[in-house]
């Protein structure tokens, strides 16, 4: 796992493309997750390369949680992202407040996002991790 501010994919319409030579390391190395902020959302991405192709065997899913702090933005009146697995209508409250928990074992790993009091929308799920490709 890797944590960096900039999110390389992401529905909000900030350039990230700095991070792109992280992406290229990290996905040679192995990694399974990278957790961003600076977009004040949460969104999660399905696994991915860092050339954005869908790949469920060895590549890095993208956490975006910068659901703190700032009042959020709201990402989803814009086109989603490729990859983006946040769904506008089964998920409308992208834009509470919250934290994301993550748990690491040594072969899988879980995620909670934990809104703020009165707030509903959560998400939650686990992944494998994998070796390098």
């Amino acid at each position: 796992m890797a944590s960096f501010h900039h999110p390389l994919y992401t529905s909000s319409t900030a350039d990230t493309t700095i991070v792109r030579p992280f992406w290229d390391m990290l996905y040679k190395e192995g990694a399974d997750v990278i957790l961003s902020g600076h977009a004040h959302y949460y969104e999660r991405f399905a696994p991915q390369r860092p050339d954005g192709t869908r790949d469920l065997t060895y590549s890095i899913r993208e956490f975006i949680a910068g659901t703190g702090g700032q009042s959020p933005d709201n990402p989803m009146r814009l086109p989603r992202a490729a990859n983006s697995v946040i769904d506008s209508e089964k998920s409308p409250g992208v834009t509470a407040y919250g934290v994301l928990k993550l748990d690491l074992y040594a072969g899988s790993y879980a995620w909670e996002f934990r809104p703020i009091e009165g707030e509903t929308f959560t998400d939650l799920g686990t992944g494998q991790c994998h070796g390098k490709p």
